[in-house]
């Protein structure tokens, strides 16, 4: 496929600006696209998606309330890659969410279902949660106060690596093959938020533990930190889905497309504390 400019939607949060490298590494032209970017765009403003897609032949989707049960996210995927398929983009990759268990999923199955039935090359990644969210997200902060207080319990969950899923995603927007696929991208080991602590704190030197609390009690100790009433609640429904074992899947599909292992959290652990994403956290013995 001669490729010469893939849109990326979510160009600057944690998959998008690695999908954006990824591309240009291979002399593609990634065009970054948010709300106040040089490339608008905007879900509550149609007008900005024409200028957006015009002269892409592939677009790389991210949304960020799928999974959360809005039905409009849903609606409005669908309207994009319809009317990207009539633009004559050939190409699109979703951003989803693993499949199963008791959180109410049908917006995602949704916009998946657009995706792949639309009149282009749809492919699906499922993806677990980022090792990215420890130092680049809502999780740094409890990192360096050196407590994950989540209602996680001993839950389990195959931790994947950002660059790993970026590289995937690069894979099926510009190589053949990928049309149709779902792929649900893990680690390569099941991890607990506390076998994550202690692989932080061993690369860090750093005192950081997993307190595991109550749903309600992380609710409350949410909104007092300031956090809305209804984004705690439903921070707290994913953590449950994390808790019952419900994302306790790994796959070898990063393997598939890359044709190698993904990374272990252990190295990326050491690379961001080399990098210094916790040089301000507890030292450990502290």
């Amino acid at each position: 496929m001669s490729t010469t400019t893939v849109l990326v939607l979510g160009g600057t949060g944690k998959t998008g600006r690695r999908v954006a490298a990824g591309l240009e590494a291979r002399g593609v032209t990634a065009r970054v696209a948010s709300r106040s970017g040089a490339t608008r765009f905007d879900w509550a403003d149609r007008a900005t998606w024409g200028p957006a897609l015009d002269g892409a032949s592939a677009v790389y989707v991210v949304a960020p309330d799928l999974g959360t049960g809005a039905r409009e996210t849903a609606d409005e995927i669908g309207a994009l890659v319809r009317q990207a398929a009539a633009a004559g983009v050939r190409r699109a990759v979703l951003l989803s969410v693993p499949d199963g268990g008791s959180v109410d999923l049908a917006d995602a199955h949704a916009a998946e279902r657009a995706v792949l039935g639309a009149d282009l090359d749809g492919t699906v990644l499922r993806v677990h949660w980022f090792f990215q969210n420890f130092s680049e997200d809502f999780l740094r902060d409890p990192v360096l106060a050196g407590e994950l207080r989540l209602p996680t319990g001993q839950g389990r969950d195959g931790f994947i690596d950002a660059e790993d899923i970026a590289a995937v995603a690069v894979a099926a927007l510009l190589d053949d093959g990928h049309a149709g696929r779902v792929y649900e991208l893990t680690g390569p080991r099941l991890m607990t938020f506390g076998d994550a602590a202690d692989e932080i704190a061993r690369a860090a030197g750093v005192a950081v533990r997993h307190v595991p609390v109550s749903a309600d009690a992380f609710v409350r100790e949410s909104v007092a930190q300031g956090l809305p009433e209804d984004a705690a609640r439903l921070l707290a429904i994913l953590y449950g889905k994390f808790a019952r074992d419900e994302l306790a899947t790994l796959t070898d599909d990063v393997r598939t497309v890359l044709g190698r292992p993904p990374r272990d959290f252990a190295d990326y652990a050491r690379e961001a504390a080399a990098a210094g994403a916790w040089k301000d956290a507890v030292p450990a013995g502290s």
